[in-house]
């Protein structure tokens, strides 16, 4: 390498590092205009130990069929690391190399860098073909930028062969442990450069140079900002599945929820650098997958693009009106993000739940849907209907307060505000005190409790909407006035434990309500019959009609908190055997469509959620449907009656198939 090479490479390697720096520092600065958040606590250690495991170890990613590629992409590029690194100083300080390391591990390194090379150019192939002949329709896989940065990899690894195999066949580099430079590269260099290899050597190092420096540089402004963001991402992130969102300020002439870029926490816009496109929110979203506007992949690039577009204007306070704004009607527009999307998800979680750098998407579509409902009244017509029966009635459906005990007419049922004590309070509902169906549901919980010597009591009429489906709909204010009367109720009568027929009901108490100081233990009524299954018998020719039972399950059960074996356990002790599953259970279980306020909203195009889950259910010829929340019951029950098979298939709680089967 001739010393003027050596200044020019060294005025070139000077511009790209400054470069770099400038762009790290500008979104470092972008992240910043976020609000506070406090992410760092006193797990520090655990922090370090789970970002090493899932970035290094790339736990997430493996659990994908095609994250095995993925991981060796990652893996070449961590090994590759060292090379690049001997080459740039090499490029500095000619006859530089990691020899000074000693020998034998320098050996070692030639034989990883030359064989890793190698697999890092199969991957890229591999990720080229399925872009463009497999077309796996959650990624974007006609994506320029995408297959730019694989072209950029490629151009790597054979720069790198190149120079390599230029300087083994000249002689110039003992080629015994660059195994497929010697033996593939070195003779075919002969065979087509023979007179010019020194040439073609230079050709080759300097186009290593400039793709090397380019791709530094590209990283900050392309699809793979997430090499720079998502470690931290990992490290700030949640341990568990985030539940619920921050409670809400009230106060004069504030602006509720989110409605620019800026609005966001800092790890709010973290996470939208740190997506890596990967499409796994999109493969497991119920929306998208029937055809609604909302790809939460999209939602989250569209942040991004919002951020960058906006961030130094908003940095050097430019005025409202030369901002894109981030919510709008043009559902087309790179950095805004459409109404229509925004009110199509149903908070299953699915997306937060497979996503491998754990990007928190629910909380933020709520927030948006804040500023919709509180500042804007921007929300579906049919939502109108919801909010002041909730509101004026402390239930969805609007029906008189008085009406909410009648389910308990004629049982054995105590009620706290005739001065008796409970060890729980049955936290009945909405949809088992008013809803004709979930009713039956409520009494098989109420009966099988009573048999089993529980004891417990309901408020009655003093029980009020949780304000599950207000807080995630966007309507915070209704949802804290529900959840201050209810907390107010609890303490009246020194509630201590609680039992809840419906996992929304089950979520909030144990999630939201602690905002408000009500540190209470919230059971769902499956835990509670399972650790008490020992005070009755269950016989399983009394449900022997039920033919083959299939389970459903609920997202804010399962996904949301974690249960899933209390109500698989009752139905197979019901049965007495084998209970069978969906296709897409546990945590992949597929939304029943009601989540997210969306129980109360209309479904205009044709392929509606429930549709879809009621599909799944039949294809494995069940003769019942079990489950374990009543939306899912209503859901799958007009599931049912839309494909005309409701006399063929029935739905039934995992409580009345108990009650039924109790001797």
């Amino acid at each position: 390498m001739s010393q003027k090479e050596v200044v020019i490479f060294a005025i070139v390697l000077t511009i790209a590092i400054f470069s770099f720096a400038l762009s790290v520092t500008r979104l470092i600065r972008f992240i910043r205009i976020g609000q506070k958040e406090q992410r760092i606590n006193k797990d520090l250690t655990k922090r370090l130990i789970s970002t090493i495991w899932h970035v290094f170890g790339q736990r997430c990613a493996l659990r994908e069929p095609f994250g095995i590629n993925h991981f060796f992409l990652f893996w070449g590029f961590m090994i590759l690391i060292i090379a690049n690194v001997e080459f740039l100083i090499g490029g500095l300080f000619p006859g530089f190399s990691l020899v000074l390391f000693g020998p034998y591990i320098y050996n070692v390194l030639l034989v990883a860098f030359d064989i890793v090379s190698l697999i890092v150019l199969i991957c890229v192939a591999f990720a080229i073909f399925r872009r463009l002949v497999l077309k796996p329709s959650h990624i974007d896989y006609k994506s320029k930028d995408a297959l730019l940065i694989l072209g950029l990899v490629a151009g790597l690894m054979l720069a790198f062969f190149g120079t390599h195999g230029a300087e083994i066949a000249q002689g110039k580099k003992e080629a015994h442990f660059m195994p497929i430079s010697e033996n593939l590269v070195a003779p075919l260099l002969l065979s087509f450069f023979s007179d010019s290899l020194s040439v073609f050597e230079r050709i080759c190092w300097w186009f290593h140079a400039m793709i090397l420096l380019f791709f530094l540089n590209y990283v900050p402004y392309s699809k793979h900002l997430h090499i720079l963001t998502s470690i931290p991402n990992i490290f700030f992130r949640s341990f568990e599945l985030i539940k619920t969102v921050p409670r809400e300020e009230f106060r004069r002439g504030k602006r509720f929820g989110v409605s620019r870029v800026d609005q966001f926490t800092w790890k709010d816009l973290l996470d939208f650098t740190s997506c890596t496109e990967c499409g796994r929110c999109t493969s497991n979203c119920p929306a998208y997958l029937t055809k609604k506007p909302l790809n939460p992949r999209i939602v989250i690039y569209k942040g991004k693009m919002n951020l960058i577009w906006n961030g130094d204007r908003i940095r050097y306070k430019a005025p409202e009106a030369e901002l894109v704004p981030l919510i709008g009607k043009d559902e087309d527009h790179p950095a805004t993000i459409g109404v229509e999307s925004i009110w199509s998800c149903t908070t299953c979680a699915a997306c937060m739940g497979n996503c491998p750098v754990f990007i928190e998407h629910v909380p933020k579509i709520i927030k948006m849907r804040r500023h919709l409902v509180e500042n804007l009244c921007d929300f579906p017509q049919e939502l109108i209907v919801l909010f002041e029966g909730m509101e004026q009635r402390f239930n969805p459906w609007g029906m008189a307060p008085s009406e909410r005990i009648k389910w308990a007419k004629g049982l054995d049922v105590k009620v706290l505000s005739q001065e008796v004590q409970a060890e729980y309070l049955f936290f009945v509902g909405c949809a088992g005190s008013f809803d004709s169906r979930t009713k039956r549901v409520a009494v098989s919980v109420a009966d099988t409790l009573n048999h089993m010597g529980v004891d417990f009591g309901i408020l009655g009429v003093e029980e009020k909407c949780c304000g599950d489906s207000a807080r995630r709909l966007g309507n915070e204010y209704l949802f804290e006035k529900l959840a201050i009367q209810n907390v107010e109720t609890f303490k009246k009568y020194n509630v201590k434990k609680i039992i809840c027929y419906c996992p929304h009901c089950y979520s909030t108490l144990k999630n939201d309500y602690k905002q408000y100081g009500l540190e209470l233990e919230v059971f769902h009524y499956t835990e509670v019959i399972w650790d008490n299954l020992k005070a009755i018998e269950l016989d399983p020719t009394k449900i022997k009609h039920l033919g083959k039972i299939i389970f459903h399950d609920p997202c804010y059960l399962g996904r949301y908190n974690g249960i899933y074996e209390a109500p698989r356990n009752l139905l197979k002790k019901a049965v007495g055997g084998r209970i069978y599953e969906m296709d897409r259970n546990y945590d992949k279980s597929f939304c029943c469509g009601a989540g997210g306020g969306r129980m109360w909203m209309e479904e205009d195009p044709e392929k509606r959620v429930n549709i879809e889950r009621t599909k799944e259910a039949l294809s494995k010829n069940p003769q019942t449907i079990a489950v374990s929340c009543p939306y899912c019951m209503t859901m799958f029950e007009d599931g049912l009656k839309d494909l005309n098979v409701s006399g063929k298939v029935r739905v039934f709680d995992v409580a009345e198939i108990v009650a039924m089967a109790s001797k």
